[in-house]
């Protein structure tokens, strides 16, 4: 590429400042590396669905927002492709970075228009089992397809005949300093009036109704059933907002589990770690996770975590060796394991060693790692 301060790079997001999503995490810490990588490089970020810019962003001064999320959605989706596409033309960036595939289209007719390369972020199930041709051609066309999990990669390949030199793992990563391992935090406990020694369950996830029959959580729910006859006094714990809650209650209601299941609803990112560190196993089986941020972090906490063996956990979980992989759909094999964990004779005997867990986390996953990849990609293109 250019020399660094002649590098101008053009990044795409769906947004960054509002919601919290897994997309919207990469995409912050995509920037941030870039940042620290390139500190003398031009930076153009458009951010479709935020609404505005906080004035204290930790992000350098030569960062140009445009957000269109105080638009109504047809105005909105018109200037989103005017402004890049007019800016672009302007300003001819080196390097165009898109982390969804929606946006892809963009990417595409900039490159056709002034030459520039552009690259796109391939997460999970927005491109499993893609049939849109414009999609299709789109990953075709670009120089670099990163996507965040092997998982994601080897259905690219298979589904899409992509190449292996053009699909490039860069896994998601996570900040070590924020999540810690800590003693079972006091008010947490007095808060959901719960005892040191209680077992307690813990899944961060987002409860939406179009992804909540498959993130694991129903099935987790049902196998409590079975686990409360051997574990009486356990608890779980559910971290997250989405309109899914209503039907979230209803079936706790029918496996009457009202006195063992608690919807926390939204917790502040400054109090994420305390909850990770309340729990005594972190459990998502889920099958549409494209990697799955919670794992990490929950291993950076030294949590055992049970997790779906058919999507991208796979890879946080390093194929079973860092935690516990189950069939999503088998609420059995669920209430066994967990079982098995909370009551300390799993057969995974790592699942027992915090720091191991942590530190195996870190040599591969923390911010580091994924700057130092994000930097040899960049100066090999």
């Amino acid at each position: 590429m250019t020399n660094d301060h002649q590098k101008h790079f053009y990044l795409i997001f769906p947004n960054i400042f509002g919601f919290k999503g897994g997309v919207q995490v990469y995409s912050t810490f995509l920037l941030t590396a870039l940042q620290q990588l390139y500190p003398e490089a031009r930076y153009d970020v458009f951010l479709k669905y935020d609404t505005h810019v906080p004035s204290n962003n930790s992000f350098l001064s030569q960062t140009r927002f445009h957000h269109f999320g105080r638009f109504y959605r047809k105005i909105q989706n018109l200037l989103i492709i005017l402004q890049t596409i007019l800016w672009g033309l302007i300003s001819k960036p080196s390097l165009i970075i898109l982390t969804h595939v929606n946006y892809g289209i963009l990417g595409y007719a900039l490159s056709r228009l002034i030459g520039t390369h552009y690259w796109i972020v391939a997460h999970g199930d927005e491109v499993w089992h893609l049939n849109n041709r414009v999609y299709q051609w789109i990953f075709k066309q670009a120089e670099t397809v990163i996507a965040v999990s092997h998982y994601t990669r080897n259905k690219l390949m298979n589904e899409q005949g992509l190449s292996p030199q053009q699909v490039i793992v860069l896994p998601n990563t996570f900040d070590a300093k924020r999540f810690q391992i800590q003693p079972k935090p006091d008010y947490l406990l007095q808060r959901y009036h719960l005892s040191p020694e209680q077992p307690i369950i813990l899944t961060v996830s987002r409860l939406g109704k179009t992804a909540a029959p498959h993130k694991g959580y129903y099935q987790v729910l049902q196998a409590l059933v079975k686990i409360r006859q051997q574990l009486d006094n356990i608890h779980y714990l559910i971290v997250g907002k989405g309109d899914a809650v209503t039907q979230i209650q209803s079936l706790i209601q029918q496996l009457n589990l009202e006195n063992y299941v608690t919807l926390t609803g939204f917790v502040p990112d400054e109090e994420l770690c305390s909850y990770y560190n309340l729990c005594d196993v972190f459990a998502l089986p889920s099958c549409i996770e494209g990697f799955g941020i919670v794992y990490l972090e929950a291993l950076a906490c030294g949590k055992p975590i049970l997790a779906g063996n058919c999507d991208g956990a796979v890879d946080p979980l390093e194929q079973g060796n860092l935690g516990c992989l189950v069939n999503p759909n088998d609420v059995d094999a669920i209430a066994e394991n967990l079982i098995q964990i909370l009551q300390g004779h799993h057969a995974n005997i790592v699942l027992y060693q915090p720091d191991l867990l942590r530190k195996k986390a870190i040599e591969k996953f923390e911010f580091s790692q994924f700057k130092n990849q994000l930097f040899k990609l960049i100066e090999s293109s």
